[in-house]
Protein backbone atom coordinates (compact mmCIF):
# COMPACT_ATOMS: atom_id res chain seq x y z
CA UNK A 1 0.00 0.00 0.00
CA UNK A 2 1.17 3.48 -0.43
CA UNK A 3 2.12 4.71 2.81
CA UNK A 4 1.47 8.48 2.10
CA UNK A 5 -2.36 7.28 2.10
CA UNK A 6 -2.01 4.93 4.89
CA UNK A 7 -0.70 7.89 6.92
CA UNK A 8 -3.54 10.28 5.53
CA UNK A 9 -6.08 7.56 6.69
CA UNK A 10 -4.52 6.68 9.92
CA UNK A 11 -4.84 11.00 10.82
CA UNK A 12 -8.14 10.90 10.03
CA UNK A 13 -9.33 7.46 11.70
CA UNK A 14 -7.37 8.92 14.97
CA UNK A 15 -9.78 12.17 14.68
CA UNK A 16 -13.10 10.26 13.94
CA UNK A 17 -11.65 7.64 16.43
CA UNK A 18 -14.12 4.84 14.39
CA UNK A 19 -13.00 2.84 11.44
CA UNK A 20 -16.96 3.18 10.45
CA UNK A 21 -16.94 7.33 9.60
CA UNK A 22 -13.68 7.02 8.45
CA UNK A 23 -14.81 4.36 6.16
CA UNK A 24 -17.93 6.62 5.21
CA UNK A 25 -15.93 9.66 5.14
CA UNK A 26 -13.53 8.42 2.46
CA UNK A 27 -15.94 6.22 0.82
CA UNK A 28 -13.47 3.28 1.71
CA UNK A 29 -15.09 -0.24 2.90
CA UNK A 30 -14.12 -0.66 6.85
CA UNK A 31 -11.72 -3.29 6.41
CA UNK A 32 -10.03 -1.24 3.44
CA UNK A 33 -9.62 1.52 6.63
CA UNK A 34 -8.32 -1.34 9.16
CA UNK A 35 -5.63 -2.90 5.89
CA UNK A 36 -4.28 0.72 5.76
CA UNK A 37 -3.94 1.33 9.67
CA UNK A 38 -2.36 -2.43 10.12
CA UNK A 39 0.12 -1.83 7.34
CA UNK A 40 1.37 1.40 9.19
CA UNK A 41 1.43 -1.07 12.66
CA UNK A 42 3.73 -3.41 10.48
CA UNK A 43 6.37 -0.39 9.19
CA UNK A 44 6.42 0.62 13.13
CA UNK A 45 6.23 -2.87 14.62
CA UNK A 46 3.82 -1.90 17.01
CA UNK A 47 0.03 -1.13 17.38
CA UNK A 48 -1.41 2.29 16.83
CA UNK A 49 -4.78 2.52 17.95
CA UNK A 50 -6.20 0.30 21.01
CA UNK A 51 -8.80 -1.25 19.57
CA UNK A 52 -10.50 -2.55 22.75
CA UNK A 53 -12.85 0.13 23.16
CA UNK A 54 -16.04 0.82 20.86
CA UNK A 55 -14.11 3.69 20.20
CA UNK A 56 -10.60 3.56 18.59
CA UNK A 57 -7.95 5.35 21.13
CA UNK A 58 -4.06 5.89 20.46
CA UNK A 59 -1.61 3.99 21.74
CA UNK A 60 1.42 6.03 23.39
CA UNK A 61 3.18 5.22 20.60
CA UNK A 62 0.31 6.17 17.89
CA UNK A 63 0.07 9.45 19.59
CA UNK A 64 3.44 10.43 18.70
CA UNK A 65 3.42 8.73 15.03
CA UNK A 66 0.07 10.66 14.92
CA UNK A 67 2.01 13.99 14.76
CA UNK A 68 4.63 12.93 12.62
CA UNK A 69 2.15 11.65 10.53
CA UNK A 70 1.09 14.94 10.17
CA UNK A 71 3.73 16.67 10.02
CA UNK A 72 4.68 14.45 6.80
CA UNK A 73 1.42 15.36 4.95
CA UNK A 74 1.66 18.99 5.61
CA UNK A 75 5.14 18.79 3.91
CA UNK A 76 3.75 17.13 1.50
CA UNK A 77 0.99 19.43 1.00
CA UNK A 78 3.41 22.30 1.03
CA UNK A 79 5.39 20.68 -1.72
CA UNK A 80 1.92 20.39 -4.27
CA UNK A 81 1.39 23.55 -3.95
CA UNK A 82 4.94 25.13 -4.46
CA UNK A 83 5.04 23.01 -7.56
CA UNK A 84 1.33 24.38 -8.38
CA UNK A 85 3.12 27.69 -8.19
CA UNK A 86 5.99 27.03 -10.10
CA UNK A 87 3.32 25.38 -13.15
CA UNK A 88 1.57 28.81 -12.99
CA UNK A 89 3.95 31.61 -12.32
CA UNK A 90 6.97 31.86 -14.78
CA UNK A 91 10.17 31.54 -12.51
CA UNK A 92 13.38 29.44 -12.12
CA UNK A 93 15.84 29.09 -14.89
CA UNK A 94 15.39 27.77 -18.41
CA UNK A 95 17.87 26.01 -19.92
CA UNK A 96 18.16 26.20 -24.06
CA UNK A 97 20.22 24.89 -26.71
CA UNK A 98 20.39 27.04 -30.21
CA UNK A 99 22.90 26.69 -33.07
CA UNK A 100 25.93 29.06 -33.01
CA UNK A 101 24.56 32.04 -35.73
CA UNK A 102 20.91 31.55 -35.25
CA UNK A 103 21.02 31.62 -31.71
CA UNK A 104 23.49 34.73 -31.34
CA UNK A 105 21.73 36.31 -33.99
CA UNK A 106 17.80 35.47 -33.41
CA UNK A 107 17.13 34.16 -30.49
CA UNK A 108 19.35 36.52 -28.18
CA UNK A 109 17.62 39.59 -29.22
CA UNK A 110 13.79 37.57 -28.35
CA UNK A 111 15.28 36.45 -25.05
CA UNK A 112 16.05 39.79 -24.02
CA UNK A 113 12.37 40.56 -24.79
CA UNK A 114 10.87 37.80 -22.98
CA UNK A 115 12.97 38.13 -19.79
CA UNK A 116 12.05 41.64 -19.41
CA UNK A 117 8.27 40.61 -19.35
CA UNK A 118 9.26 37.92 -17.04
CA UNK A 119 11.71 39.51 -14.68
CA UNK A 120 11.96 35.57 -12.57
CA UNK A 121 12.88 33.82 -15.11
CA UNK A 122 17.03 33.27 -15.95
CA UNK A 123 18.14 31.79 -19.48
CA UNK A 124 20.75 29.92 -19.29
CA UNK A 125 21.50 30.14 -23.28
CA UNK A 126 23.91 27.35 -24.97
CA UNK A 127 25.07 27.87 -28.54
CA UNK A 128 26.40 24.79 -30.21
CA UNK A 129 26.07 23.48 -34.09
CA UNK A 130 25.55 19.73 -33.07
CA UNK A 131 22.27 18.07 -31.89
CA UNK A 132 22.16 17.96 -28.61
CA UNK A 133 20.04 15.62 -26.50
CA UNK A 134 17.19 17.35 -24.38
CA UNK A 135 16.52 15.06 -21.85
CA UNK A 136 21.04 13.39 -21.30
CA UNK A 137 22.00 17.14 -21.07
CA UNK A 138 19.46 18.82 -19.08
CA UNK A 139 18.03 20.96 -21.30
CA UNK A 140 14.14 22.57 -21.29
CA UNK A 141 13.89 23.29 -25.01
CA UNK A 142 15.90 23.72 -28.05
CA UNK A 143 16.14 25.13 -31.62
CA UNK A 144 17.50 22.99 -34.32
CA UNK A 145 18.04 23.62 -37.73
CA UNK A 146 17.27 20.80 -40.77
CA UNK A 147 15.01 18.05 -41.15
CA UNK A 148 13.64 16.75 -37.60
CA UNK A 149 14.30 13.18 -37.02
CA UNK A 150 13.39 12.45 -32.60
CA UNK A 151 9.91 11.77 -32.87
CA UNK A 152 9.25 11.52 -29.40
CA UNK A 153 9.78 15.62 -29.63
CA UNK A 154 7.16 18.30 -29.88
CA UNK A 155 8.34 20.82 -32.34
CA UNK A 156 6.74 24.30 -33.13
CA UNK A 157 7.89 25.43 -36.87
CA UNK A 158 9.43 28.31 -36.98
CA UNK A 159 10.42 30.94 -39.96
CA UNK A 160 12.94 29.15 -42.17
CA UNK A 161 16.34 29.77 -42.44
CA UNK A 162 17.59 31.64 -46.03
CA UNK A 163 20.80 31.47 -47.31
CA UNK A 164 22.63 34.35 -48.46
CA UNK A 165 25.73 34.79 -50.83
CA UNK A 166 27.84 37.90 -50.01
CA UNK A 167 31.27 39.13 -50.42
CA UNK A 168 33.00 42.68 -48.88
CA UNK A 169 32.93 45.05 -51.03
CA UNK A 170 37.26 45.46 -50.74
CA UNK A 171 37.62 41.96 -52.58
CA UNK A 172 34.70 42.78 -54.90
CA UNK A 173 36.64 46.20 -55.78
CA UNK A 174 39.67 44.00 -56.38
CA UNK A 175 38.38 40.66 -58.34
CA UNK A 176 35.28 41.81 -59.66
CA UNK A 177 31.93 41.77 -58.76
CA UNK A 178 30.12 38.11 -60.33
CA UNK A 179 26.94 39.01 -62.23
CA UNK A 180 25.83 35.02 -62.50
CA UNK A 181 26.84 32.00 -60.11
CA UNK A 182 28.84 30.36 -62.76
CA UNK A 183 31.31 32.83 -62.63
CA UNK A 184 31.88 32.18 -58.83
CA UNK A 185 34.08 29.62 -60.41
CA UNK A 186 36.94 32.62 -60.99
CA UNK A 187 36.68 33.75 -57.32
CA UNK A 188 37.61 32.81 -53.42
CA UNK A 189 34.79 30.48 -51.87
CA UNK A 190 34.93 30.22 -48.43
CA UNK A 191 33.65 26.44 -47.43
CA UNK A 192 31.29 25.77 -44.41
CA UNK A 193 32.91 21.66 -43.09
CA UNK A 194 29.58 21.03 -41.84
CA UNK A 195 28.30 21.01 -45.37
CA UNK A 196 30.62 18.66 -46.27
CA UNK A 197 33.54 17.68 -48.49
CA UNK A 198 31.98 17.87 -51.70
CA UNK A 199 29.38 20.26 -50.81
CA UNK A 200 28.10 22.34 -54.00
CA UNK A 201 25.98 25.56 -53.43
CA UNK A 202 23.09 25.46 -55.67
CA UNK A 203 21.13 28.60 -56.70
CA UNK A 204 17.73 28.40 -58.53
CA UNK A 205 16.06 31.08 -60.49
CA UNK A 206 12.87 30.84 -62.62
CA UNK A 207 13.36 26.36 -62.89
CA UNK A 208 16.76 26.58 -63.36
CA UNK A 209 19.82 25.88 -61.40
CA UNK A 210 23.52 26.07 -61.46
CA UNK A 211 25.39 24.06 -58.94
CA UNK A 212 28.77 25.84 -58.11
CA UNK A 213 31.25 23.41 -56.27
CA UNK A 214 32.85 25.06 -52.98
CA UNK A 215 36.66 24.29 -53.00
CA UNK A 216 38.02 27.17 -51.03
CA UNK A 217 41.02 27.78 -49.33
CA UNK A 218 39.68 28.25 -46.32
CA UNK A 219 37.56 25.30 -44.60
CA UNK A 220 35.87 25.97 -41.01
CA UNK A 221 33.17 24.40 -39.21
CA UNK A 222 32.30 28.20 -37.31
CA UNK A 223 29.94 30.34 -39.50
CA UNK A 224 31.17 33.41 -37.28
CA UNK A 225 34.66 32.28 -38.62
CA UNK A 226 33.16 32.86 -41.84
CA UNK A 227 31.74 35.91 -41.55
CA UNK A 228 34.70 37.45 -40.33
CA UNK A 229 36.78 36.05 -43.22
CA UNK A 230 34.36 37.63 -45.57
CA UNK A 231 34.32 40.92 -43.65
CA UNK A 232 38.26 40.99 -44.35
CA UNK A 233 38.31 40.54 -48.11
CA UNK A 234 39.13 37.10 -47.73
CA UNK A 235 36.33 35.61 -50.49
CA UNK A 236 32.92 34.82 -51.33
CA UNK A 237 30.70 33.55 -48.39
CA UNK A 238 27.16 31.68 -48.69
CA UNK A 239 25.35 31.87 -44.99
CA UNK A 240 22.47 32.31 -43.52
CA UNK A 241 20.56 35.34 -43.14
CA UNK A 242 20.65 35.70 -39.61
CA UNK A 243 24.28 36.04 -39.77
CA UNK A 244 24.79 37.65 -42.76
CA UNK A 245 21.61 39.88 -42.77
CA UNK A 246 23.42 42.38 -40.24
CA UNK A 247 26.60 42.89 -42.06
CA UNK A 248 25.13 43.24 -45.46
CA UNK A 249 23.14 45.99 -43.71
CA UNK A 250 26.10 47.56 -42.34
CA UNK A 251 27.68 48.05 -45.82
CA UNK A 252 30.72 45.54 -44.39
CA UNK A 253 29.33 42.74 -47.38
CA UNK A 254 27.44 42.56 -50.76
CA UNK A 255 24.76 40.44 -51.20
CA UNK A 256 25.52 38.40 -54.99
CA UNK A 257 22.60 37.43 -57.19
CA UNK A 258 19.38 38.44 -54.88
CA UNK A 259 17.89 37.13 -57.93
CA UNK A 260 18.48 33.61 -56.81
CA UNK A 261 17.58 31.79 -54.44
CA UNK A 262 19.44 29.62 -52.27
CA UNK A 263 18.08 26.31 -50.30
CA UNK A 264 16.21 27.12 -46.94
CA UNK A 265 16.72 25.24 -43.85
CA UNK A 266 13.23 24.62 -41.02
CA UNK A 267 14.32 25.64 -37.76
CA UNK A 268 11.92 24.14 -35.17
CA UNK A 269 11.81 24.96 -31.46
CA UNK A 270 11.50 21.99 -29.56
CA UNK A 271 10.61 20.56 -26.14
CA UNK A 272 9.49 17.02 -24.57
CA UNK A 273 7.13 15.53 -24.30
CA UNK A 274 5.76 16.53 -21.04
CA UNK A 275 2.32 16.30 -19.98
CA UNK A 276 2.23 19.74 -18.24
CA UNK A 277 5.30 21.97 -18.92
CA UNK A 278 6.06 24.23 -16.79
CA UNK A 279 4.96 28.12 -17.09
CA UNK A 280 8.77 28.79 -17.54
CA UNK A 281 8.62 26.99 -20.65
CA UNK A 282 5.23 26.78 -21.96
CA UNK A 283 5.22 31.04 -21.64
CA UNK A 284 8.62 30.88 -23.26
CA UNK A 285 8.21 28.47 -26.21
CA UNK A 286 4.67 30.48 -26.74
CA UNK A 287 6.81 33.91 -27.03
CA UNK A 288 9.20 32.65 -29.41
CA UNK A 289 7.00 31.51 -31.89
CA UNK A 290 4.92 34.35 -31.25
CA UNK A 291 8.08 36.46 -32.64
CA UNK A 292 9.69 34.23 -34.82
CA UNK A 293 7.19 31.81 -36.07
CA UNK A 294 3.31 31.50 -35.74
CA UNK A 295 2.61 27.73 -37.18
CA UNK A 296 0.17 25.28 -34.41
CA UNK A 297 2.49 22.67 -32.30
CA UNK A 298 3.16 19.28 -33.70
CA UNK A 299 5.12 16.33 -33.15
CA UNK A 300 8.21 16.15 -35.14
CA UNK A 301 7.51 13.16 -36.81
CA UNK A 302 5.19 14.37 -38.78
CA UNK A 303 7.41 17.83 -39.36
CA UNK A 304 9.26 18.82 -43.19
Amino acid sequence: MDRLTSMAVFVRVAEKGSFAATAAELSLSPTMIANHVRALEMQVGASLLDRTTRRHKLTEIGAAYLERCRDVLASVHAADHLAEVLRAVPQGTLRVSAPVSWGAHRLVPVIGDYMAVHAKVKVELSLNDRVVDLGEEGFDCGVRSGTLTDERLIARPLRRARMLAAASPGYLARRGTPREPQELEDHVLLAFSAWGRDHVWRFTRSGETVQVPVRGPLVTNNGQALLTAARAGMGVVVQSDALLEPAVAAGDLVQLFPEWSLPTRPIHIVRLPEARPSAKLRTFVDFVVARLGDAPERHSGVSG
